[in-house]
């Protein structure tokens, strides 16, 4: 926060780059011209990773790398020539800030005013609320939102300007105002809670806030508190202005859903020049932005003109496209996807580099140890999956986890994916821990720039689910803690909760269109085809899979599953909710990766649970020793699928019925259709729920059934089998399963409760 305000964030980084080069000889230093390129690329890659919030940062970035790149490849260019060149850039980028400012003010104060005086003919002067700082102090010079109050109060139509404190950091009393009195304006400041009075005391005629990134719709994210202002003013019939250059607008990113958030230090909102003043122990979240959606935004101002909000959406592509200004990579925005397959400015973290990353963000390392001690922490990889890296950090004062997304498959390095799934799942935990605190773990950080977040580590005992069942353990109250997460997360994010308008802004917010893609591949299309990446326990398994690629019955109903996991869009999911999942005690249960996190049906999830519970009980007949018998956990085993389906209906049916009936039900619970105070309401609730769970049942077969089928001929196996080192009794345990899967694949609907599938396990086994 030394260098605030996106406009100056970029400038400041450009004219650092400049003056670093000068200082180290002015390009002298440099060997060739190409040498010369590679150095200033470096050193633009690092400066992006400071601040992913403000893309201003990274077209900066961007256009002074193409002017290395550019001097770099005439002939006779060298160090001197190249370094020249960006230098000069650097200081053309300052003076087209100032000028590009000063036009706004005029087009933004043109712009208010025009519609002040529509509203009320005769009107001369305007009453400004702002917000932050967007002056002299956040870009290079005169100011965005605050440039356009300067421009009322130079043409003698400023009325009076009002600014926020902007807490927690405190940007508008620290600094707007300083700016308000230098310059002579009439000024009042307010602290944040009290705009909305002062707009109801009809004080406020319209509000100019600045922006951080601006997205392809309009959704623009700004300081935390933008959004409050929006809503405010909507409510008062005010209009809401952003200022901001076309510096600012990330056509790539489809809407606000995507713009990376950056938290600050808890200290800025637990302590006060130094001293503490909150509860120790409190928890804070403390975004430094919020995302304004385009419906509450008049019109944004730029130095190219107004571009005006039409049916609650603003085109900001197409006004870049009319301006000659879209020169930005799309990164396939148009396509559902919001970043690159590699990001810009990505590095990936080794068990070196994670410490400096850690250390340098005091609120993370304070975590981890205090200063001055990340030389003595340990650092260890455990990411056994098949998608990310995984690196637990510890410390004097405990651990973290530090997950990272690459932008490939960890198993398949030729099978790209994007890294967006990191952002899918920081908000997919976030959401799930509002719903079901008790097994969520917490997400402290996320770096859009560098894929990755940093959560709450669970240290031992706590073990992976899968590892620990294959060893032989069980957890009694895994089926009480599952059904529970199951029930809270899936009812509490579907239409039985939400009104329309929240649910639809759920689905457009987890659009994860690639990991999707992956999932109906690897599941409902590999297995029944000789997919290249297929692969089996061979000889042994040879005919079987081959039966599967021709078994018509399976393929129908594999692809009729992948027809409604595509179609139903019921519920917030996990995603890829299984035994690898799960962080276990004897007492406690976490749910943690969510990168798969979409919306979509919801038998999914609770398949894929009994499925891998299934799995891990077929697997114990290879896994037996004489050592270690397994029949006792085989009978847990069996229960706990039993249990958990049981104890997930019962909760999901409670939560529903008190929903009715309390009156605050969403769109498939309202309570004037199944309130007891309406005609046969109860009666109808019941049928609706009885209904409701005889299909689901079906549906969570059929799921478990193809999951069960892909573990085994698909791409990626799991260590319940694989453990089984004795190659004809792993075969043996998978023959088993394969036959299961397939009933509960094709012949679903024959199985009228979960006690069936039980003993139809316990019968095929025999």
């Amino acid at each position: 926060m030394a260098v605030r305000g996106a406009p100056a964030i970029a400038i400041s980084a450009a004219l650092a780059l400049a003056v670093e080069l000068v200082n180290k000889g002015g390009g002298s230093q440099f060997s060739s011209a190409k040498e010369a390129q590679d150095a200033i690329d470096a050193k633009l890659d690092y400066l992006v990773t400071s601040r992913p919030t403000a893309v201003n940062l990274q077209i900066a970035a961007t256009r002074l790398s193409a002017v290395a790149k550019k001097e770099a490849a005439v002939e006779g260019g060298s160090g001197l020539s190249v370094a020249i060149a960006v230098i000069t850039a650097a200081d053309a980028m300052m003076k087209d800030d100032i000028a590009a400012n000063k036009k706004m003010g005029r087009i933004g104060a043109n712009s208010v005013m025009a519609e002040l005086k529509a509203r009320s003919p005769g009107r001369g002067k305007a009453r400004m609320l702002t917000h932050c700082n967007t002056g002299s102090l956040a870009t290079a010079a005169y100011g965005t939102a605050l440039g356009v109050v300067r421009s009322l109060h130079e043409s003698g139509q400023l009325a009076h300007a009002y600014c926020t404190e902007t807490r927690p950091y405190n940007q508008g009393s620290r600094l707007t105002a300083y700016e308000l009195v230098h310059d002579g304006l009439p000024a009042t400041l307010i602290v944040d809670s009290a705009a909305a009075a002062l707009m109801a005391q009809g004080r406020v005629d319209a509000v100019v806030v600045g922006a951080d990134r601006i997205a392809a719709n309009g959704d623009t994210a700004n300081k935390i508190g933008t959004y409050s202002l929006a809503v405010n003013a909507a409510q008062h019939g005010i209009p809401f202005y952003i200022a901001a250059p076309t510096t600012t607008i990330d056509p790539s990113l489809a809407d606000g859903s995507s713009i990376p958030i950056e938290e600050r230090n808890p200290a800025e909102v637990t302590h006060h020049q130094g001293q503490q003043v909150a509860a120790p122990g409190i928890d804070v979240w403390n975004p430094a932005f919020d995302v304004t959606p385009s419906s509450l935004i008049r019109g944004i101002i730029t130095e190219h003109g107004l571009i005006k909000q039409r049916d609650s959406s603003i085109d900001v592509k197409g006004f870049l496209k009319q301006q000659g200004l879209l020169d930005l990579p799309d990164n396939g925005a148009e396509n559902g996807h919001s970043m690159p397959s590699s990001v810009k400015g990505f590095r990936a973290l080794d068990v070196n580099t994670v410490v400096d990353y850690l250390a340098e963000r005091r609120d993370l390392a304070t975590r981890v140890g205090p200063s001055g001690s990340h030389a003595s922490w340990q650092v260890r990889e455990v990411g056994d999956g098949n998608i990310n890296y995984v690196y637990i950090v510890e410390g004097p004062s405990g651990g973290v986890v530090v997950k990272q997304g690459l932008p490939y498959i960890r198993i398949a390095h030729d099978w790209p994916l994007t890294q967006e799934r990191v952002r899918f799942e920081a908000d997919a935990l976030r959401e799930q821990a509002r719903l079901c605190p008790e097994h969520v773990p917490d997400v402290f950080h996320f770096d859009a720039q560098l894929c990755l977040i940093v959560m709450q580590y669970l240290p031992p005992p706590h073990d992976v689910a899968r590892r620990a069942l294959t060893a032989g353990r069980t957890f009694p109250k895994l089926a009480q803690h599952m059904a529970t997460f199951m029930a809270r997360t899936l009812f509490g994010t579907s239409l039985f909760a939400l009104d329309a308008k929240t649910w639809r802004a759920q689905l457009a917010r987890f659009q994860n269109g690639q990991i999707c893609q992956l999932t109906e591949q690897v599941i409902f299309t590999d297995p029944y085809y000789s997919a290249p990446v297929n692969r089996h326990t061979t000889p042994q398994l040879d005919s079987l899979a081959a039966q599967f690629q021709a078994d018509v019955p399976a393929k129908v109903a594999a692809t009729a599953l992948k027809s409604r996991f595509m179609e139903r869009q019921q519920a917030l999911l996990h995603g890829d909710l299984h035994t690898g999942s799960l962080m276990c005690t004897e007492d406690t249960t976490y749910v943690i990766d969510a990168e798969f996190a979409f919306c979509g049906p919801i038998a999914f999830d609770v398949g894929k649970m009994i499925a891998n519970l299934l799995i891990a009980y077929f697997a114990s007949f290879g896994l037996e020793t004489a050592e270690q018998p397994r029949a006792k956990q085989r009978q847990w085993l069996v229960q706990v699928t039993a249990d958990m389906w049981h104890l997930f209906e019962r909760e999901f049916r409670s939560l529903w019925s008190a929903a009715v009936k309390e009156g605050h039900g969403g769109e498939l619970a309202l309570d004037v259709l199944f309130g007891p105070k309406a005609p046969a309401g109860t009666q109808t609730l019941e049928a609706l729920q009885d209904k409701f769970f005889r299909e689901l049942l079906r549906d969570c077969l059929g799921y478990a059934g193809a999951v069960i089928i892909r573990r085994i001929l698909g791409i990626a196996h799991v260590i319940d089998y694989e453990s089984i080192k004795d190659v004809d009794a792993r075969a043996a345990a998978e023959k088993v399963s394969l036959q299961v899967g397939r009933s509960l694949l094709v012949d679903a609907p024959a199985f009228e409760s979960i006690e069936a599938v039980i003993a139809h396990v316990q019968e095929v086994q025999q």
